[in-house]
């Protein structure tokens, strides 16, 4: 894994996983420090120590293709999307094991938490349904009803609602999480992907892959203020402090 300075935009270092684990997503925890990266072909996270740029842990998910994950706010809980067995995996972030495998569906992609960390949703890839999960149970608790597969998700800061990619009609479907129901959809460019929205909640910030563009989401109006030019097969979102 690469390791890029920001200001400088410049490669300065990599991280060594040792041998090919297909790393893909990693995330911080502000919590503890540490990096955890989603490592598929060994069926783990990957802990990694970003001071001193080393691995220094792994925690199993106890599944094929562990492809994303989700941390609860307080970093002690972890949640991946297990895509070829259609299942997310429950994790102690701290005692570094398996908690729970939760059976979704035949696929799934991408996962998301919600800002009380009592809801986590993933998107089910075989009918167009979004899997809402209960933290508490480690259950499947309900299913929202999609107008298309559903991709990349996230919550509003005020909880009030879930955004849903849906690559299939080029749409971002916005869902009441009060009531579980699609409020509103909302026309992006191709194949959207990820999403991710500011902390201030006011913007939601959509990768299209197809078009290579960000579509910039105003959500007090619900419509696309601009498109951000990212580059072929935009995918992946971010923020940097």
């Amino acid at each position: 894994m690469l390791v890029i300075d920001l200001p400088s935009r410049e490669i300065v270092g990599d991280i060594d996983f040792g041998h090919g684990v297909r790393p893909h997503l990693p995330v911080f925890d502000p919590a503890s420090g540490l990096l955890y990266v989603t490592t598929e072909l060994d069926k783990t996270i990957t802990v990694v120590d970003p001071r001193s740029r080393k691995v220094v842990g792994v925690i199993p998910t106890g599944q094929e293709e562990s492809h994303m994950l989700a941390l609860s706010h307080d970093g002690r809980r972890g949640y991946t999307a297990n895509v070829g067995p259609g299942s997310v995996s429950v994790l102690d972030m701290i005692g570094r094991k398996t908690i729970a495998v939760i059976p979704v569906s035949g696929h799934v992609q991408r996962i998301s938490i919600s800002r009380d960390d009592k809801l986590v949703f993933t998107a089910d890839q075989t009918k167009p349904q979004l899997a809402v999960i209960d933290t508490a149970s480690n259950r499947v608790k309900t299913w929202v009803a999609l107008p298309g597969l559903g991709y990349g998700t996230a919550a509003t800061p005020d909880g009030r609602w879930l955004l849903v990619a849906m690559p299939s009609t080029n749409q971002v479907a916005v869902v009441d999480l009060g009531n579980m129901l699609v409020a509103r959809r909302i026309d992006v460019p191709s194949m959207p992907q990820e999403i991710l929205i500011r902390p201030d909640g006011k913007i939601a910030y959509v990768s299209c892959a197809a078009s290579g563009k960000v579509a910039e989401i105003d959500l007090a109006r619900w419509n696309i203020e601009k498109l951000i030019v990212a580059g072929k097969f935009a995918d992946g979102l971010a923020w940097a402090n």
